[in-house]
């Protein structure tokens, strides 16, 4: 059965681009968010994190320029996770893409076979 699924992405994104594919040949309906020009809030964020049962600093993208350039690979022990979301959410560049969520579940980055399991039911 297939569901209404939100996904948080970036046009020009390889993974994303694999990610929505996946999701689309397994018949899901997908919500397309540009999450450059739409990133989650902190609130969206805070149950998006909590979703996904994984801890915060996961969600980020650490390879990418706005992570790096902001030095944050030296500041995240410091950082409350309030400061975390609030960054995040106000960079949607920060985020590890793609973000995809049913509103039950979340996961966050791509890995074919995990995805399909996820949103399977």
């Amino acid at each position: 059965m297939s569901k209404k699924l939100t996904v948080y992405q970036y046009p020009s994104c390889d993974t994303c681009r694999k990610a929505i594919k996946t999701l689309q040949g397994e018949g899901h309906e997908l919500e397309l968010i540009h999450i450059k020009e739409s990133p989650p809030s902190v609130d969206e964020l805070r149950m998006l994190v909590a979703a996904s049962g994984l801890p915060i600093g996961k969600w980020f993208n650490t390879a990418g320029d706005a992570y790096r350039s902001m030095g944050l690979k030296d500041r995240m022990a410091q950082l409350s996770d309030d400061e975390k979301l609030t960054l995040l959410a106000g960079n949607g560049m920060l985020i590890k893409r793609p973000v995809v969520s049913d509103g039950q579940k979340a996961t966050v980055g791509y890995r074919e076979e995990e995805l399909k399991r996820a949103y399977a039911e």
